[in-house]
């Protein structure tokens, strides 16, 4: 088995993987992320127990119980960039021997639950509702890095989609992958189901305007717009695509979960976006607890 260089994964003195600052027995095989640091202690004020508290720059992580069911919520920050490394450094805790920096022989599959806000794409899925994301759907690139094979289902959705928005190649190479049917199926009643959009940013990707002009003005449109059979865009965020890509590579169970607080077509945002993000992870802390 190849040994993994000191330069390719950084551990650190306490013999915790880098940007994370966990030691492998500090993470559960379940794990909550949510973008905001400020946010992990909003989910694990509800664990029954605490059993480890970590923080480096913006990554805060918490390990603890509800009932018998051991979790770890970990902060990632906005956008796909910090989810290559959130991800990777998850994958590195379970799948790698610190001590001989291999490869372990037999995977570790985790679950990575991702409960955070999102922009409603759709009339009919109004602010303060939740969203389970079917796929995601990156135009931010960073699948491209990575060998991907596409599933069939996938492929044609996402040729559909390039056929519909003809999305300029020099503006991005969209990607798209699905979400981990083994959770997602516990995720139905009291959730819209749709594609997910993960933008590359929050103002001008998002066709936002404030005094810059856009290059693709209608791209809101055209992603309100877009079909393909049942499935259509509910919403989009920052970080669905590369949880779900990066997920799928490593072979890790993945779901996206968002609080609508601004709803595009309408035009409105949430009266108390605060409490649709609680009562979300409340909800979904039911269910998370319940899994086997």
């Amino acid at each position: 088995m190849d040994r993994i260089a000191e330069s390719e994964l950084i551990i650190n003195a306490r013999g915790a993987v880098y940007h994370l600052d966990l030691r492998p027995e500090e993470l559960a095989s379940t794990i909550i992320t949510v973008g905001d640091p400020d946010r992990v202690k909003e989910v694990s004020k509800h664990f029954d127990s605490a059993e480890i508290t970590r923080s480096h720059r913006e990554f805060v992580s918490h390990t603890g119980y509800i009932g018998a069911k051991r979790l770890t919520v970990v902060s990632t920050g906005i956008g796909t960039d910090n989810i290559d490394i959130v991800l990777n450094e998850l994958d590195a805790l379970a799948n790698i021997d610190f001590a001989s920096r291999t490869i372990k022989p037999r995977p570790t599959h985790l679950t990575i639950i991702r409960i955070g806000t999102s922009g409603s794409l759709q009339a009919d899925v109004p602010v303060d509702s939740y969203v389970a994301s079917t796929h995601g759907l990156g135009i931010d690139n960073l699948l491209n890095f990575y060998r991907v094979q596409n599933n069939d289902e996938e492929a044609e959705i996402l040729h559909a989609f390039n056929r519909h928005t003809r999305i300029n190649a020099g503006l991005a190479a969209p990607y798209i992958a699905s979400a981990g049917a083994s959770v997602q199926k516990y995720f139905v009643e009291g959730f819209h189901h749709g594609i997910t959009v993960t933008c590359p940013g929050f103002y001008g990707p998002q066709g936002r305007v404030l005094r810059l002009p856009l290059v693709y003005p209608e791209f809101i449109d055209q992603l309100t717009s877009f079909r393909y059979g049942s499935y259509r865009i509910t919403n989009f965020e920052m970080e669905t695509s590369g949880i779900y890509g990066l997920g799928k590579l490593l072979a890790h169970h993945c779901l996206s979960l968002s609080a609508i607080v601004a709803n595009r077509i309408h035009r409105n945002f949430s009266k108390d976006g605060t409490k649709a993000v609680e009562d979300l992870i409340v909800k979904s802390l039911g269910i998370i607890a319940g899994i086997k």
